[in-house]
């Protein structure tokens, strides 16, 4: 391994570790929380145009959050976590935009929505659990 990518590398291990230790700790009240706080994130997905099932979609967006953010941690099925969160975060840009909330409140997820998608294109690099099960080569 080169210098170069072994820099890049371990520059993309410190930005999994790091941005996944927060979606663990944003995700963590949201999927304990139970069902009236699913049913209560839920229903951003009105904002999309889908009303219904509002605590089966909080639910999804906490799993995507909690176990996304461990998933993007370690590398492990990265990009699927990568598009999951990057999805739960595209919801919650279009719910505070909407809601009124302004650009100030929703740019940590539009921030979040960016982050996700750009690494979804990239990957994990190569320290990372996909390498050891060979996800995501051909």
């Amino acid at each position: 391994m080169s210098e170069k990518g072994g820099g890049i590398n371990f520059g993309l291990l410190v930005l999994r570790l790091g941005i996944g230790a927060m979606s663990i700790y944003h995700g963590w009240p949201k999927l304990f929380g139970g069902p009236i706080a699913w049913k209560s994130i839920g229903m951003a997905m009105v904002m999309i145009g889908v009303g219904f099932w509002p605590m089966f979609w909080g639910f999804c967006a906490a799993v995507s959050e909690f176990i996304g953010g461990a998933c993007f941690a370690m590398g492990f099925v990265f990009r699927p976590a990568c598009a999951l969160m990057a999805f739960t975060m595209f919801v919650a840009t279009v719910f505070h935009l909407r809601h009124g909330d302004g650009l100030l409140v929703a740019s940590h997820a539009l921030e979040l929505v960016i982050l996700y998608v750009s690494l979804l294109i990239i990957g994990p690099g190569s320290i990372a659990m996909d390498r050891f099960f060979h996800i995501g080569k051909k």
